[in-house]
């Protein structure tokens, strides 16, 4: 059964944090191959109009620099992207969405046997589906705001404000908060896109937005961070602009929850139950709502924290001790602690030469 410890678990906190950093002064020049490119809608938006300082990239450079690590960006986008992951020790992913986040590249890497930072495929593609992850949501009777699947035809309104999400996809891309009938058209067919998807119509549940970090431990232990607050002071939502704030106008306040014992006991234990229920590895984020009345509601699952030094899990992380080099090591552990693969797949062999496979394009 899986242990989960609390911000007050203080010494076994600082036994974990000692554990790491002696492991990391052993693993000086370890290989890490780490993955960052525009590949999804999410990314793209960060890597045109997020400061180079401000990102998850950044950040984790400068944190294997201080472990040592021999690393390298390796851009999905490049034609020489596998060929480069099979000559490194491990990968650290820092894609989300499509391609990144959902399973796709989890099992590519273990197709190439290449050690990975993070949950594996399943858990990474129910956790990115957030249609698919809610209805995990309701087998594990974990609350959730009520909600319905739009996949085009007539639209319907019962009078509630809603918010309209795509299937995929975070940091709110694509993502409306709809209060009049008039503008739901527009919203779904921003959400559903050029692909025509299904769209996730969730009832607006009013409250303060609430997240809470989960970190794997060495000895499998699962450390879950205070929660955090956030509020967005320029915005009916936190979306997507407030989130990248590239013109550091601090449009959103983050604050440590003041939940008393009660809630505090259901936001962690919703958190530990999608932990288990879903198979998350490594590290995740688990964004809740809060009702006046107390009541946490959870809105999604992410796979792939964001990791910049201001993060909401770097935050979380560090007020329970641990730097952002500390999980950035834990997260490397976990994924050199696993169990070797075992599995009859013939070692990949790669031509010299390798040319990019343009999309199929209908005519």
């Amino acid at each position: 059964m899986t242990r989960f410890l609390n911000p007050s678990s203080d010494a076994a906190l600082q036994k974990a944090a000692r554990e790491l950093r002696e492991w990391g002064q052993s693993r000086q020049g370890l290989r890490v191959a780490l993955i960052y490119g525009p590949v999804s809608a999410e990314d793209r938006l960060y890597h045109s109009k997020c400061p180079v300082e401000q990102r998850s990239v950044t950040a984790l450079g400068v944190a294997l620099e201080e472990i040592g690590a021999r690393w390298k960006v390796l851009d999905p986008c490049e034609p020489d992207f596998i060929i480069g992951l099979a000559g490194y020790d491990v990968a650290l992913s820092n894609l989300h969405s499509p391609y990144g986040e959902d399973g796709r590249l989890q099992g590519l890497l273990d197709y190439l046997r290449v050690p990975y930072c993070g949950s594996g495929v399943a858990a990474s593609a129910v956790a990115a589906d957030k249609i698919l992850c809610k209805r995990v949501m309701l087998t594990l009777g974990v609350p959730t705001p009520g909600w319905h699947v739009w996949s085009g035809g007539p639209v319907t309104w019962n009078g509630r404000p809603v918010m309209v999400k795509p299937p995929f996809g975070g940091s709110s891309v694509g993502m409306s908060l709809v209060r009049d009938p008039a503008d739901l058209p527009a919203a779904l067919a921003e959400a559903a896109g050029d692909d025509e998807a299904e769209v996730l119509v969730e009832e607006y549940v009013a409250g303060t937005p609430m997240t809470v970090g989960l970190l794997e431990l060495p000895g499998g232990s699962i450390v879950a961070f205070p929660p955090l607050a956030t509020e967005a002071t320029d915005a009916d939502f936190y979306d997507a602009d407030t989130k990248l704030d590239v013109d550091s106008r601090s449009a959103v306040t983050v604050r440590a929850a003041e939940l008393e014992p009660e809630v505090l006991d259901k936001v962690t234990g919703h958190a530990g139950t999608l932990w288990d229920g879903l198979g998350l590895r490594g590290s995740a984020r688990i964004d809740f709502i809060l009702t006046e009345d107390g009541d946490p509601y959870v809105l999604e699952v992410n796979s792939t924290p964001g990791m910049s030094r201001n993060s909401n899990y770097a935050v979380g992380a560090a007020m329970v001790g641990l730097t952002h080099t500390d999980v950035v090591l834990a997260m490397l552990h976990e994924a050199l602690a696993r169990p070797p693969y075992d599995v009859p797949l013939p070692t990949p062999a790669f031509a010299g030469t390798t040319r990019a496979r343009e999309a199929a394009v209908s005519p």
